[in-house]
């Protein structure tokens, strides 16, 4: 058994629920930074309030690694000013609050493990994405700039960074919940025209990922967190269609809808990034659900 401590930010997340539990199971002591109070006897939560700028200063004096999974959802809400900031800001100024505390209070903590997302890419077409592709000059670009920028603070104070770019996680809720909606309704059909890449991974890979990066200590830089089959739209549709046993027969919905519908945030499911899984499976990694059909299988059971 671990006697290791893990301390998460977003820990009440999908991902952050899934993970504690795997963690807890491990036999790891976890704790995580909330804006309310837990309900788990298993972990101990501190508070916070990121806006205020404010934190609790024991959340650090037992930690031995911090997993930094805090941030507004992305698409929660239509982009305007506010709301932009309020994505970058709880990203950025979160770990920020962590590490002010690193700097003034006695800890021993040694790595920061960080969720990032494909967004760092953005809308790029057929070419492939690796690690060393240059990021978008867009907003979702942007962002995933500044939240790796603020998560490598972390290098000045010696610890270990790891930074995972993201992509669509596929699990019981978020987008494919909102994926399935129109198939069951018999009216799903691909978004724009379709050709454009879903780079998307599967819930349990991305917990087992994190994990590897816990537990290996030669882990440290950026890798990307996807499945190494991307799909186009219109085939995850696809699929998603024959698990529900459900028919496509709806025209392809109109790009100038999505876009008079979500405005700039259109490109969250118009644009194109097809992603490179190659550095984590160098690093030996190996993915449960390598394939689409696979993946969606499991979620439906």
């Amino acid at each position: 058994m671990n006697s290791k401590s893990i301390l998460l930010t977003g820990g009440t997340g999908l991902i952050g629920h899934n993970l504690t539990k795997q963690l807890l199971a491990k036999g790891y002591r976890v704790s995580h930074l909330s804006r309310k109070p837990g309900n788990d006897p298993q972990v101990t939560t501190y508070l916070w309030n990121v806006d205020k700028s404010e934190i609790d200063e024991r959340c650090v004096a037992d930690a031995d690694l911090v997993v930094h999974l805090a941030g507004a959802g992305i698409a929660d809400g239509r982009w305007t000013d506010e709301r932009k900031k309020q994505i970058i800001d709880s990203r950025t100024k979160s770990i920020g609050l962590v590490y002010q505390l690193l700097k003034t209070k006695k800890h021993h903590v040694n790595a920061v493990v960080s969720a990032s997302a494909i967004g760092y890419y953005s809308d790029r077409g057929d070419e492939l994405m690796t690690e060393e592709s240059a990021p978008n000059t867009d907003f979702m670009g942007k962002c995933c700039i500044e939240w790796e920028d603020a998560v490598d603070e972390g290098l000045q104070l010696g610890l270990r960074i790891v930074k995972f770019r993201t992509g669509v996680v596929l699990d019981n809720g978020g987008a494919l919940k909102q994926m399935e909606v129109p198939v069951k309704l018999y009216v799903g059909s691909p978004l724009g025209s379709g050709r454009q890449w879903v780079p998307w991974i599967h819930w349990q890979d991305v917990v087992d990922i994190y994990l590897l990066a816990i537990e290996n200590e030669k882990f440290e830089g950026i890798y990307n967190m996807v499945a190494p089959n991307p799909v186009t739209n219109k085939q995850l549709t696809q699929a998603i269609a024959k698990q529900l046993h459900k028919p496509l027969w709806a025209p392809n919905v109109p790009a100038f809808v999505l876009k008079l519908l979500m405005g700039e945030m259109s490109t969250i499911v118009l644009g194109s990034t097809k992603v490179s899984a190659q550095k984590i499976e160098d690093a030996g990694f190996k993915f449960k659900y390598p394939e689409i059909g696979l993946a969606l299988k499991e979620i439906y059971g």
